[in-house]
């Protein structure tokens, strides 16, 4: 019995062209298009680093928060508000823009996960603001905390857009290379009851 070596099996043009096909799909299953979107993503995350310049909570911006300098520990701020612009700007800023960027589907999965728990940590950062004691020095929500808490809430929502977007043509097809593996892992009839 004679060996036939993939070398010889792949001669065939139109085998070779339908590798082609299947490597630049699966090229494009790992990618976003945002289309218009990603105008709106890319002016979220710079008007998301314009609230890190503007005031939190009394004296203290949201670039004091970050650092955690003398002005947001004279503002007693709470780990809520730490733990806001920390995920606002790795994630809403920082694998947003890269997700942009690289165009790849992963990256904006991460971005819109994180976007979506900093949403949370950014309303527990106003709530926890709004019920000082009443003899606990520091101020409430500032404009930088609720613009910040706002767009961060609106890029969540966009992305959440951008990764669900992808077509039903796109979908199909990769439906039909998990159908194309299996039956040649199993054979050409797997799928028929026995």
């Amino acid at each position: 019995m004679q060996r036939v070596s993939n070398s010889d099996k792949r001669t065939d043009p139109f085998d070779q062209f339908r590798d082609d096909v299947d490597a630049v799909e699966k090229k494009m299953a790992g990618e976003i298009d945002p289309g218009v979107r990603a105008v709106v993503v890319a002016v979220l995350v710079v008007v998301l680093l314009a609230s890190l310049a503007l005031p939190h909570t009394g004296a203290a911006k949201g670039f004091d928060v970050l650092a955690g300098d003398d002005v947001a520990l004279a503002e007693y701020i709470a780990l809520p508000s730490r733990l806001f612009v920390w995920f606002a700007l790795v994630f809403g800023v920082g694998f947003s823009t890269i997700a942009l960027l690289t165009r790849r589907w992963v990256l904006a999965w991460i971005a819109v996960a994180g976007s979506a728990v900093a949403t949370v940590f950014g309303m527990l950062a106003i709530w926890s603001r709004q019920t000082l004691a009443p003899d606990h020095p520091g101020g409430g929500p500032g404009i930088g905390l609720v613009l910040g808490w706002i767009t961060i809430a609106v890029l969540s929502f966009h992305w959440i857009r951008v990764v669900w977007s992808r077509t039903a043509l796109l979908l199909e097809a990769e439906e039909q290379r998990r159908i194309k593996a299996a039956a040649q892992d199993h054979g050409p009839d797997w799928r028929q009851p026995k």
